[in-house]
């Protein structure tokens, strides 16, 4: 099955800079990319969220290649990877080790080649860690899980116990309707063309540090 993931997302998403952040190429998809005909194929298929960039992931990414001294040396995780394009920022930046996790076996399998397009390590794992305890890690990167409720409420409780653990948090958001703000501080505000707004037009997203 890797292999046949593999191929599609090199055959029919192309590698291409990400607006806002184009120190990273990410295989995006378009019009043309059968993402619909792959779906009735895969009973198995879930929402393509790592075909595409979103706001959220685009400003943390945006803020961690501006800002490298918070990731450089540090041992660093993204939570719900996506399209990796978070993880690859941080690996760009100079983090000493930088793991990526995510449920979905395609949005694995792109973070894996688009983390090899851009020429940087980062272990790749299909896991949902919400759950369990805290990973040993410095910093967790977070980027757009808040647009359910009961995900954002299981990713709070996480995070919570990851600060517990003395880990430091920072969470990419264009302020979706779930995102605990009473738990947050910003830190930086970005303009994005996030996923699904008409015509590319731009809105804020924020990065904050969870407390």
């Amino acid at each position: 099955m890797t292999s046949d993931l593999e191929a599609f997302i090199h055959d029919r998403l192309p590698l291409e800079a990400v607006p806002g952040v184009p120190e990273v190429r990410l295989h995006r998809a378009g019009p043309r990319s059968g993402l619909a005909r792959l779906a009735e194929a895969d009973p198995d298929f879930g929402s393509p969220y790592w075909a595409r960039p979103w706001g959220g992931g685009l400003a943390l990414a945006r803020h961690v290649l501006d800002h490298p001294e918070i990731v450089a040396g540090q041992s660093v995780l993204d939570l719900g990877a996506g399209s990796g394009l978070v993880a690859i920022a941080a690996a760009l930046a100079g983090a000493a080790e930088v793991r990526a996790v995510d449920i979905d076996p395609y949005a694995v399998t792109a973070t894996r080649l688009n983390a090899a397009a851009n020429g940087v390590a980062v272990e790749v794992a299909r896991s949902d860690i919400t759950g369990g305890d805290p990973p040993e890690v410095d910093l967790m990167l977070v980027g757009d899980l808040f647009y359910d409720p009961d995900l954002a409420e299981r990713v709070e409780r996480f995070l919570q116990r990851c600060l517990t653990a003395g880990i430091v948090v920072l969470i990419g958001d264009p302020f979706r309707a779930f995102l605990p703000t009473e738990r947050l501080r910003v830190v930086a505000e970005y303009p994005v063309a996030d996923y699904g707004d008409p015509h590319g037009a731009a809105r804020a997203a924020g990065v904050f540090a969870f407390f």
